[in-house]
């Protein structure tokens, strides 16, 4: 692939979104809602393979010179990460069109207009871009929400809408303070500046404080787990895959490229913070009553979990960082979906509501299961591997920083404790048991539906339950191919601990 295809990426989800308005049938717009993405993640496949010749690829968009040109770059890292959020969207707007949320009006267009800012943001060498293309993601958010929920949701959702609206503003001012005082807002001009030059650090800061809030990092988490739940579940699933990540692969690439792949000065606060991420995530999701809301807990879990890589700042931490990035994608998807089918099956998400559902639907009982035991780390599942990496490398580092090396392992592991007991409340009260005979959908005004008989034979749809059968089938076989993923993984965490082939790249 030429570096000249690069900003194709962008191009083809907006102008199929144009398309889905243009020409309005309903077979196309499903074609393109999941064809696109998958067009992407194959499109980051070729560059995994095209980056085992060519570490690093740029283009500047117009042919301008460097510092002028709006310049698009790929790596491994950005690769990997067109591959993972190409699969999370084909599979999230699969899970829309089974819901039916598809024919809400322009949800298509939305969908895809949200994945083209995905991939500007993943792609961008430049602050000022980054803040655009976060802004392209957002503004499609802020509609598929208004779109797809109800007066009730709407209330909340203003939630997500406030906190991202004030977060852009941190972001820009950061970013206007970076060009202030540096000169310039192009990634491969401030490499290793912010360790050298304090203003330039203290600019950073900002920008990485504003990309934590969008990530959902305590103790400015709040918003995530009472927001996103608020949203249709088919929303939900589609923003777990996206916002949060592409944040974090902000912060991956903005804090590598920044401080020259070496610890900042201030990496002992942002220890801290991200271990309490880990225990404030896991302990949380003790006290929910909802399989959703309990789910949103565990994402800021897993916030903190692939952090962790940044704040070892080793080549094999940052690479079982980026591993678990892939992992609570592909999981947490299959979990929301999961989650998804049973709300639209019998109407709520409450564990009083639910009960005995491993009789009734052994299918979608399964795949939760399934997803459960990768959430806590237990085999067969992604999260083994996951938290075995995380934990083989912060153990790496017990020479060089042996109090920081065992205290991020005991948080792991007594997060993970807490995680199991919470998610075995979770299956123990609405998978096992007596099948139910009755239930109570959630009233969209009140919350509180009246008794329903449960027919003979009602169970989930095989439409609704397939989606997240697949992502968790997915996940088994992330875990069975661990041995041919890792490396992809070493060699996208090589190129952010020696940036010398990025910048040269970028700037030549």
């Amino acid at each position: 692939m030429t570096a000249a295809a690069l900003p194709l990426f962008v191009a083809v989800p907006l102008a199929a979104a144009a398309l889905t308005v243009l020409w309005r049938q309903m077979w196309w717009e499903r074609v393109l809602m999941v064809g696109v993405p998958l067009a992407t993640a194959a499109g980051g496949l070729a560059l995994i393979v095209e980056h085992r010749s060519v570490p690093v690829i740029a283009h500047g968009v117009g042919g301008y010179v460097a510092g002028i040109a709006i310049p698009f770059v790929s790596d491994t890292l950005a690769a990997a990460m067109l591959v993972i959020t190409g699969v999370s969207t084909a599979a999230s707007c699969w899970f829309l069109i089974s819901t039916g949320e598809d024919r809400y009006r322009f949800v298509p267009a939305l969908a895809l207009m949200l994945g083209g800012g995905v991939n500007g943001a993943l792609l961008t060498a430049d602050l000022f871009n980054l803040f655009v293309f976060i802004e392209v993601m957002l503004l499609p958010s802020y509609a598929l929400i208004a779109v797809s929920g109800s007066w009730r949701r709407l209330g909340i959702a203003r939630l997500f809408i406030l906190v991202n609206l004030v977060t852009s503003t941190f972001l820009l001012m950061g970013v206007g303070l970076v060009y202030g005082v540096g000169g310039t807002a192009n990634l491969a001009a401030l490499a290793g500046r912010a360790g050298q030059d304090p203003r330039i650090g203290a600019a950073v800061a900002v920008v990485l404080l504003a990309l934590s809030i969008k990530g959902g990092v305590v103790p400015v988490h709040g918003w995530l787990p009472r927001a996103y739940p608020a949203t249709s579940a088919g929303v939900m699933v589609l923003f777990s895959g996206l916002h949060t990540k592409v944040a974090l692969y902000a912060l991956y690439r903005i804090y590598s490229v920044t401080y020259g792949g070496r610890p900042a000065p201030w990496m002992w606060v942002f220890a801290a913070v991200v271990l309490v991420t880990v225990v404030v995530g896991s302990v949380s999701t003790i006290g929910e009553r909802r399989i959703r809301s309990a789910l949103a807990f565990q994402m800021v879990a897993g916030v903190g979990h692939i952090l962790i890589g940044l704040v070892v700042m080793s080549t094999a931490s940052l690479a079982a960082g980026l591993f678990y990035l892939a992992h609570h994608v592909v999981t947490m998807s299959a979990l929301l979906m999961s989650a998804g089918a049973i709300e639209h099956t019998y109407g709520s998400g409450r564990y009083d509501r639910l009960n005995g559902l491993l009789h009734r639907d052994p299918v979608v009982a399964g795949a939760m299961v399934i997803g459960l035991f990768s959430l806590v780390g237990l085999p067969p599942t992604s999260g083994m591997w996951g938290k075995i990496g995380i934990v083989r490398s912060v153990a790496g580092a017990t020479d060089r920083e042996p109090l920081l090396a065992w205290t991020v392992i005991a948080v792991v592991v007594l997060a993970s404790l807490a995680s199991l007991l919470a998610l075995q409340r979770l299956w123990d009260d609405v998978f096992w048991g007596k099948p139910m005979e009755q239930y109570r959908p959630d009233d969209q005004r009140t919350g509180r539906g009246e008794l329903v008989p449960v027919p003979a034979g009602h169970r989930v749809p095989a439409r609704l339950a397939a989606p997240g059968v697949f992502m968790t089938a997915l996940s088994v076989g992330i875990f069975l191919a661990a041995g041919w993923l890792f490396p992809v993984a070493q060699d996208a965490a090589s190129g952010l601990a020696d940036i010398r082939l990025y910048v040269a790249e970028v700037l030549r």
